[in-house]
Order: C-alpha cells, then sequence, then structure tokens
C-alpha cells in the first residue's frame, strides 16, 4: 500500500517495454526531450519542508513553495529517472489561509537522457508567451490551454505528452531551437533546479593531453562563455575557438575516456558536471570539427598547433588512431625533432585519424547480438564487428547513405512490488539508422548502446558541415555567431604542455588491422528488425540533408 508522501513510479505504456522515440528534424543539435510531472500528498509538502528547515504549518509551507517546487518531490525524483519513460508524481501544497490542499505539477524536463530541470505550466507558458511577441503566433507552436477546473489523471497526461511535443517542435524550428529566449529559459531553469547560486567559482578543463586547466567563470556562465575562458587561458586567438567544443566525458579505469555528449548553449557547464555528483565526470576540450583539410586552419596558430598535436598524440596512445611498427617509429623520431606539424600531417594518413571511438556496444548488423567497436569520423560509422564464432569484421557506414536515424530508449515493466523504480542497467538506448544497402534496398541497422545520442549528435554534425561545405558557406562562420564584439581576455596564459613520447605500440593493434575483412553488401544477408520503419510514425524520424542516391556501381 502507498503511504502518505510516498511517491509512484507510474508506467505509461503498456506491453513488454515502453518506447519513446526521440524527434528532431531541422539541422540543429540534436536535443531529446522527455517530460514527467511529479505527484506527492498533502504530507510531502511539510516533510519537504522541515527537510529545507522551513516553518511547520500553512504559511510556512506557502512561503517555502518556490523552494519545494525544485527540490526532489518523492522518491521517484529521488532515482534517475530512465530517459523516454514517464514517471507521473503529483505535489499537493496547502493554501495560504485554507486547510483545503493546492494541487500544483512540476515536470520534469530530461534533454538527451539527462534530466536537465524541472519547471511549472505557468513557466512554460511564460516561454511560450515571450516567443510569441519576439516571433509572432504564426512561427510558434500551438500551446496546450489553461484549464479552469483540476485535472483529472487522464488529462495530466494528456497535457503532459502536449507540453513535451510543444517543447519539441519549438527545438526542431531552427529559428526558434536556436533562440536566446528559448536556450535562456533552459539555462535558467536548470540553475533554479539544481539550486546553485550565481557566484564566482573556479571550473577545471581537461586537455587531450590529460594537463588541467583552471578557469574563473560564473556558475551561471553558458557553455561558450565558459569555451571562450578556456581559449583566453590559453590565448587561443579569436577566429579558432569555434573549431573546438567542450565535451562531458567520463575517466575510465585506464585514463582513457568515455564521452557522455558534447556540451550544448541550452546548458550551464559547471551545472551539468558538478550537479553530477561524481569526480569520474570532467569537462574536456577537443576539435569540433570532422573534416581533416580544416587542421590547416588550426595549425596556422602557435596554440591551435599545440591542441591539436596533444589531442593526436593522446590518440595514438589510447589506440584510436592504428599505427604499426614502423609508423610508430616514424612518429616517434618526428617527436624527438619537435616537428608537431610533420607528426600530425603522417598522422592524418593513418586509421581512424580524426575519429571518436566509442565504448563496446551491441549490434543487429550482420547479425543480432554481435558485439561492435563504433567509432564516429570521416563522415561515416565504422563498425568492427566480433562476430559470435569470434570473428572480426569490419566496415562503414557512410553518413550520405543514411536516410534518416532515430534515437530510442526503452524500459522493461517491473514486475518487482509496487513503487519499485527500475534499476539503471535496465534503461537501454539505440540509434537506429536506415541505410542504403544498394540502389532499390534500404535496411535499418541498430545499436545498443548508452552513447546513442552522442552518436545521433556525431551524426547531425556531420550532416551540417557537409551542408555547409556543399552550399560554399565557410566553416568558420559556421562556428562563430558571436555578435557582441571580442572575446573576454584573461590577466594570465597558460601554455599548451607537449605530451611526452610515444610508448611502445600495443602488439595487438597490427593484428587487429590484418583479422579485419571489409563488410560487404553482397555478403550480407537481411535480417528482421524489432524496430521497423513500420513501427513509428514519420514524425520519429532525425532526417538526413545530405542523403544521397547511389547507384549499384558505387557499392
Amino acid at each position: 500500500m502507498e503511504r502518505p508522501g510516498d511517491a509512484q513510479e507510474v508506467q505509461l505504456f503498456k506491453g513488454q517495454r515502453s518506447r519513446q522515440p526521440s524527434r528532431h528534424f531541422s539541422p540543429v543539435t540534436p536535443l531529446h526531450f522527455a517530460l514527467c510531472c511529479c505527484r506527492g500528498s498533502s504530507g510531502l509538502g511539510e516533510a519537504l519542508g522541515r527537510a529545507l528547515g522551513q516553518p511547520r504549518g500553512r504559511a510556512g509551507a506557502v512561503n517555502s513553495w518556490r523552494a519545494l517546487i525544485w527540490a526532489c518531490v518523492g522518491s521517484a525524483c529521488t532515482t534517475a529517472v530512465p530517459p523516454g519513460s514517464c514517471t507521473a508524481t503529483l505535489g499537493h501544497w496547502p493554501e495560504l489561509g485554507s486547510d483545503r490542499p493546492l494541487s500544483l505539477q512540476a515536470y520534469n524536463i530530461h534533454v538527451n537522457g539527462v534530466l536537465h530541470c524541472r519547471v511549472r505550466y505557468s513557466q512554460l507558458l511564460g516561454l511560450h508567451e515571450q516567443l510569441r511577441k519576439e516571433y509572432g503566433t504564426n512561427v510558434v507552436p500551438a500551446f496546450p490551454p489553461k484549464k479552469i477546473f483540476t485535472l483529472t489523471p487522464a488529462e495530466v497526461e494528456q497535457r503532459r505528452e502536449q507540453l513535451e511535443k510543444y517543447m519539441q517542435a519549438v527545438r526542431q524550428d531552427p529559428m526558434l531551437g536556436g533562440s536566446e529566449t528559448f536556450n535562456s529559459f533552459l539555462r535558467k531553469a536548470q540553475q533554479e533546479t539544481q539550486q546553485i547560486p550565481t557566484e564566482e567559482v573556479v571550473l577545471e578543463v581537461l586537455l587531450s593531453n590529460g594537463q588541467k586547466v583552471k578557469v574563473t567563470i560564473l556558475t551561471s556562465d553558458q557553455t561558450e562563455d565558459v569555451l571562450e575562458a578556456v581559449a583566453s587561458k590559453l590565448d587561443l586567438p579569436d577566429d579558432l575557438v569555434g573549431y573546438f567544443s567542450l565535451f562531458l566525458v567520463r575517466q575510465t579505469k585506464g585514463g582513457a575516456f568515455s564521452f557522455v555528449r558534447k556540451l550544448q548553449e541550452f546548458e550551464l557547464p559547471y551545472v551539468s558536471v558538478t550537479s553530477l555528483h561524481n569526480p569520474e565526470f570532467q569537462i574536456i576540450l577537443r576539435k569540433s570539427y570532422w573534416d581533416s583539410a580544416y587542421d590547416d586552419d588550426v595549425m596556422e596558430h602557435r596554440v591551435g598547433l599545440n591542441l591539436l598535436y596533444a589531442q593526436t598524440v593522446s590518440d595514438i596512445e589510447h589506440g584510436w588512431i592504428l599505427v604499426n611498427k614502423e609508423q610508430h617509429r616514424q612518429l616517434k623520431s618526428l617527436q624527438e625533432k619537435v616537428s608537431k606539424k610533420e607528426f600530425i600531417r603522417l598522422a592524418q594518413t593513418l586509421k581512424y585519424y580524426g575519429y571518436l571511438k566509442f565504448d563496446p556496444c551491441i549490434t543487429d548488423f550482420p547479425e543480432k547480438g554481435c558485439h561492435v567497436v563504433v567509432s564516429a569520423g570521416n563522415n561515416e560509422l565504422n563498425f568492427q564487428v566480433r562476430l559470435p564464432n569470434e570473428q572480426i569484421k569490419e566496415g562503414s557506414f557512410k553518413v550520405t547513405r543514411m536516410r534518416c536515424w532515430r534515437v530510442t530508449s526503452s524500459v522493461p515493466m517491473s514486475n518487482g512490488p509496487s513503487g519499485s523504480s527500475p534499476g539503471k542497467s535496465e534503461v537501454k538506448l539505440e540509434l537506429a539508422f536506415e541505410y542504403l544497402m544498394s540502389k532499390d534496398r534500404l535496411q535499418w541497422v541498430t545499436i545498443t548502446s548508452p552513447q546513442a545520442i552522442m552518436l545521433s549528435i556525431c551524426l547531425q554534425s556531420m550532416v551540417d558541415e557537409l551542408m555547409v561545405k556543399k552550399s560554399g558557406g565557410s566553416i568558420r562562420k559556421m562556428f562563430r555567431r558571436r555578435v557582441n564584439g571580442a572575446l573576454r581576455r584573461s590577466d594570465s596564459q597558460q601554455a599548451v604542455k607537449s605530451p611526452p613520447l610515444l610508448d611502445s605500440p600495443d602488439a595487438s593493434w597490427e593484428p587487429m588491422a590484418k583479422l579485419s575483412s571489409k563488410l560487404t553488401s553482397v555478403s550480407l544477408r537481411g535480417i528482421s528488425h524489432s524496430s521497423s520503419a513500420n513501427d513509428v510514425g514519420a514524425n520519429d524520424f532525425h532526417g538526413n540533408y545530405a542523403f544521397e542516391g547511389i547507384g549499384d556501381e558505387d557499392l
């Protein structure tokens, strides 16, 4: 039986598991929204009030309402809410001067699989009205209307779904989703949810060589502000800042990094990393483009060259770039001569240069249940697949042959006691893309990985870069959107330290390359997919503007 004040997790989908596809259509950075609402009982308000040191009674509860609405409401909010799943809780707060409870709903907004903030309907309505004022009624999507009477449980869920669709529709519009009004709303809500005051702090940002750059920022500084503070500390020229980005990573035992996501314009880096309460999560600076031709621009300046050199050395040491013994000898010789440009030129010819390597995961290609290591780079996803017979094969999927892709999350229905929360291991993220295998044959390929959203972000950034090049635009213009003048310059600069000489090559690298063989469309057999194109609507896909038709002679 549910006790007063307890929160209850409610499964909102029937069947073996719930699936809530993330949607994205525009050439802006993917942003996957999931909204859920919070429910408690009249006893919960007083309990939270005591926890926050607020006075007892009706007046105390009302005075502490603003603080309480951002607090964790019940046990369902103290645990990680699975992305795409919907936990429903509803808070009842005493009304001033009355013993009658007041029903209020706070919506959890999950962005890219992570709880970003909690907001009320009235705050979302305020955002809607501001967008309408700036862009007009015809541009802004319809907003769920106000209700005069108390909402029924069915109406509460209906409103949640409508608000989720509204937020996704706004983000999918390049003008609305990229607006300062929308992004500042999410940033302020993130800061209020985590209850972090605006103050000056020191934030550590890692470089690829492990060097820590300490910058003094405000907790309310957005991603671009922090990036520019790091650039200032390193004395990186203004016109090169846009070639780099900040990434949230998780450090593994071996010293390597597992990429969580690229930090976006709608979040506050300090809040994002500190709210995880885990020292394994850190922020790292890396280049943010895919085409190695842009290396020439970066290497024009000393600091840009040092950053690119440090990243290249790190990628080789971690096995992201494959080298044989002879190549390793040449690279080490160039290191000893401090020939950084020549070192990078040679590295550009090596396999997987400029790729991001992801953690081992599962794919259904060429058959279900195959273990795979996915790397993203050179406008493709590269697969190193270990088949059930232990044979290793390699294949690449060009982004220009992906008609569309989607990210879904699934949560098995709990068979345990009422109110039990699904464990983190039960949450499954999938990236599925529809690939043009031959002239008239499209096939779905699915990757099951906790890094599915990061993979989706990589695909979208590749498409964006291709479209800029195709239109004859400048990548500098694509990266530099700042309109408020020059960057803030730090009083003290910090040099990028040169990484140590390369260690001896790993003996397993070369055999791995020899064992690998190209996957071809001829040798692949068709497989059945649990997530076919008929399972979801057309609005669930990420459209690919760089998709190109091919002929059989191109395969």
